[in-house]
């Protein structure tokens, strides 16, 4: 299999028939093996019957269905496990992602990237949209190394080998490309055409920065100290410690006990011990894990 694409739904009824039409026709141009994931986060309208209906017309069209929503991580998560091509897109079902401009990414791809995020230049969303939006994309850029204009664009192209090592759950699929960068993997970016949503509403408002915000936090924590915790805690421990003899020697120069220091240099003393046993104890647990990855989503039915 050449090509294969992600795409998760959730209530988008009036666009699936126009995207699977747009999708196959730019797959009949290129000529080139393809498979089409539908991966239904627990629709309440006819979504699902209409994938249905698809992979019975089209032996391209492949449907994982959630038992109730679980979120676009899950729903990404589930169809990385199943997808075989080479290359792997990710799309939003609103149509607001041109396939059309699934030629471009493929250029970029033969290029040896192992991952090419859209950058939606020319935006078709409000301004209360936008604006949070730029800030978000910013703070991503600079906490986490990556210089990219939008990291929230849902079309993205990847290698298979890059989303078989990325683990994406909560938020996370907001923060791919600094994932796969961290892993050394080579991250690109492409201007896309950006659509007007025609049918139905977005599923996202501004709660999800709060939680993009603090996945960022997450992200850039396990980036940096995921493998080696001790150098986060056992640093803190050390500068508690520090702190805490300079907190006695102030406390009791010259020779007039202050009692507010003393306590407080004893208690900094006790801080930077536990810290740096933590940091110890945090070291073996990840010495000790290596368990399976686990998914929280429940398939309800697959064809």
């Amino acid at each position: 299999m050449d090509i294969s694409f992600v795409i998760p739904v959730y209530n988008e009824e009036g666009d699936l028939l126009q995207l699977h039409s747009e999708i196959t026709a730019q797959m009949a141009r290129l000529g080139r093996s393809y498979e089409i994931y539908f991966i239904d986060d627990g629709s309440t309208d006819s979504s699902l019957a209409l994938i249905k209906k698809l992979s019975g017309e089209d032996g391209h069209v492949r449907c994982v269905s959630f038992r109730r929503n679980f979120g676009k991580s899950e729903a990404l998560s589930a169809g990385f496990r199943r997808v075989t091509g080479k290359y792997v897109f990710t799309m939003d079902a609103d149509l607001q992602d041109d396939p059309s401009e699934i030629p471009a990414f493929l250029a970029m791809m033969e290029e040896g990237y192992d991952l090419v995020s859209g950058w939606k230049k020319e935006r078709h969303d409000p301004l209360e949209k936008r604006l949070p939006s730029k800030l978000f994309n910013a703070t991503v850029s600079w906490m986490t190394g990556l210089k990219l204009h939008d990291f929230n664009c849902g079309f993205k192209c990847y290698t298979k080998e890059c989303t078989e090592e990325l683990d994406v759950y909560g938020e996370r699929h907001r923060f791919m490309p600094a994932l796969a960068n961290e892993r050394g993997f080579r991250v690109g970016e492409l201007a896309v055409n950006h659509r007007a949503r025609i049918h139905g509403k977005s599923k996202f408002g501004l709660e999800r920065y709060a939680r993009g915000f603090l996945d960022l936090l997450t992200v850039s924590f396990l980036a940096t100290y995921a493998r080696r915790p001790a150098h986060l805690l056992g640093g803190l421990g050390f500068l508690s410690l520090a702190l805490g003899v300079l907190s006695f020697i102030v406390g009791i120069f010259p020779f007039r006990f202050n009692h507010l220091f003393l306590f407080l240099g004893s208690a900094l003393l006790v801080f930077g011990g536990l810290s740096v046993l933590l940091g110890l104890l945090a070291e073996l647990v990840v010495a000790r894990s290596r368990a399976p990855q686990k998914t929280i989503h429940s398939v309800k039915e697959e064809f």
